[in-house]
């Protein structure tokens, strides 16, 4: 073989292997990072997952698309007569995943789920609630267990129709469940002294006619108890109890819609200096898609997204906007917060918008956003996935640190022939730069805790945790923070918060062995009661987590 021709050999093997699905982790690219592929098949789209504290992932699509590629078990169908595609259906449109396994299990649901929202409450189970045509007014919970469990629907739970709306836990444990299609208003569940639907004009104000864009509003519990809501380009601080907005933000500059179907992401940043009179609360919103967008795909006209994010400080006396610049443009994106208080921008399109094969340009490659950094260098592009993950993908923060990302382009009947980017039902997990082995000398191993499993432990009181670090440690660069882990769908995650714990004090006790003393939130303005995934960071490298209960 000469030597022209060895290289066009050697391309050709390059070419073939970069075409492969990706097995185990793929190395190339611009930053760092690494990716797994944990299934080839799970049977069912993730257009919907939260993480539940038994370390079991529920996920879901829709019951009305056609039969899935995973059967039910021991006979069981869902027999529906309104189902618009098939009325008695056999197969899973919900899967619970085991992390530790790497398994799982089919569930059944029996209305339509599609477009729903949820949270994880108080017990530690999960309720959902409203979607789809039969669905659009049902509670469904889902309750963690050893294997043996499945969801429990309760009926017509809501009062209103509730398609695109977002849910998000309140201090008192209940939920509140705002807006969605054509509802311009919000109510609580469960249903107790507030049976009733309470109406928002700010969600009618959002609205643009023909286009929407104000359909899963991003929805943030403030330090003082009432909301940050933002719809569309705008956003209020809205008191629930009282029904009055108290602060009303400047539009978003450039005046571009964020929310479904121009679909940007948002994060409430990690809130630090819990003791404070005033706790510096901070918003970021990113990527999207410019106005009109929505109507231009319709003649085939892709518009480039949105390549900015906006930073607010939601409790300044004259909060303004804060621009910066993202790598890529990035639609239909996922922002997770990861335990050391970087976000990660994950998943979406360069052009377009939300809805089937709307968008073009898959964005391959992860960004870490890091608050803490200089205006201007926050932003670190990491390794690309192999996996185009367009609409209805997901992603979710696991206790170990990784990320799971699944989803994408449900079709009717599941397609996988004839569409550009087919439904997509294989689950992958990406492991940020603070899980590199090279790290693991650095990172710290919890040994035991005053709120262990099992145990709760109350507002404002001391928390120990004894942890290991075998290399060097550098007291003043620990911090512990704890995670609520979201509900996850349609680029935004419920619920989702991060909180630095404060009044730090680390001791040393032995071989590599420290304590370190911190306190809990003081509130549950801060901290809604419920479990939170708490960890460790060493350099901001993060131990793997462990589940604790506050209350």
């Amino acid at each position: 073989m000469n030597r022209y021709s060895s290289i066009l050999f050697f391309l050709f093997l390059q070419l073939f292997f970069a075409i492969q699905p990706c097995h185990r982790v793929v190395t190339t690219a611009a930053g760092g990072g690494s990716w797994q592929l944990l299934q080839k098949s799970i049977g069912i789209v993730a257009m919907h997952m939260q993480l539940l504290n038994n370390d079991r992932v529920v996920i879901y699509d829709r019951t009305d698309f056609g039969r899935s590629n995973l059967s039910l078990p021991d006979g069981k169908c869902r027999v529906d007569s309104s189902d618009l595609v098939v009325k008695n259906d056999c197969t899973a449109h919900s899967v619970e995943y085991d992390v530790l396994a790497n398994k799982f299990r089919p569930l059944m649901v029996q209305t339509d789920v599609w477009c729903s929202s949820g949270s994880v409450v108080p017990d530690g189970s999960l309720v959902q609630t409203g979607g789809f045509s039969d669905g659009e007014r049902k509670v469904r919970t889902f309750y963690p267990c050893n294997g043996d469990c499945d969801w429990v629907e309760t009926g017509d739970g809501l009062k209103a129709r509730r398609w695109y709306a977002t849910n998000h836990l309140l201090p008192d444990g209940k939920q509140i469940v705002i807006g969605g299609r054509d509802q311009f208003n919000y109510e609580f569940y469960p249903k107790t002294s507030s049976p009733g639907v309470y109406s928002f004009p700010f969600l009618s104000q959002t609205n643009d006619r023909g286009s929407e864009n104000n359909l899963y509003p991003f929805v943030f519990l403030n330090s003082d108890g009432n909301l940050f809501v933002f719809a569309n380009n705008r956003a209020v601080l809205y008191d629930y109890k009282t029904g009055k907005v108290v602060k009303t933000y400047p539009a978003i500059p450039g005046g571009d819609p964020r929310s479904y179907p121009s679909t940007g992401s948002a994060v409430l940043l990690p809130l630090k200096n819990l003791d404070a009179a005033t706790i510096e609360a901070e918003v970021l919103v990113c990527g999207g898609a410019p106005r009109g967008s929505f109507e231009k795909v319709a003649k085939r006209n892709f518009v480039k997204a949105l390549d900015t994010c906006g930073r607010i400080k939601i409790n300044d006396p004259n909060p303004k906007w804060a621009m910066e610049t993202m790598p890529y443009a990035r639609v239909m994106g996922d922002m997770t917060l990861l335990p050391n208080g970087a976000v990660l921008i994950i998943n979406g399109a360069g052009t377009g918008t939300a809805g089937w094969e709307n968008g073009r340009n898959p964005v391959l490659n992860p960004v870490l956003y890091w608050p803490n950094g200089a205006a201007g260098s926050r932003f670190e592009s990491l390794n690309p996935s192999t996996i185009p993950r367009m609409y209805h993908s997901t992603a979710i923060l696991l206790r170990d640190g990784r990320v799971l990302v699944a989803g994408s382009n449900p079709h009717v009947g599941y397609a996988f022939r004839g569409v550009l980017f087919p439904t997509e039902l294989r689950l992958e997990a990406f492991s940020p730069p603070y899980l590199d082995a090279q790290q693991n000398n650095l990172r710290p191993a919890i040994l035991s805790s005053t709120a262990s499993k099992g145990k709760y432990i109350g507002y404002g009181q001391k928390l120990l945790v004894r942890f290991k670090v075998t290399g060097k440690l550098i007291p003043n660069m620990i911090s512990v923070t704890m995670v609520a882990p979201a509900f996850n769908t349609h680029s935004y995650s419920m619920n989702h918060r991060l909180l630095v714990l404060g009044n730090i004090k680390v001791t040393y006790v032995g071989t590599s062995t420290y304590d370190v003393q911190v306190t809990t939130p003081r509130s549950g303005n801060l901290a809604p009661s419920g479990h939170y995934i708490l960890y460790v960071v060493h350099q901001s490298i993060p131990s793997t987590g462990i589940w604790i209960k506050i209350l």
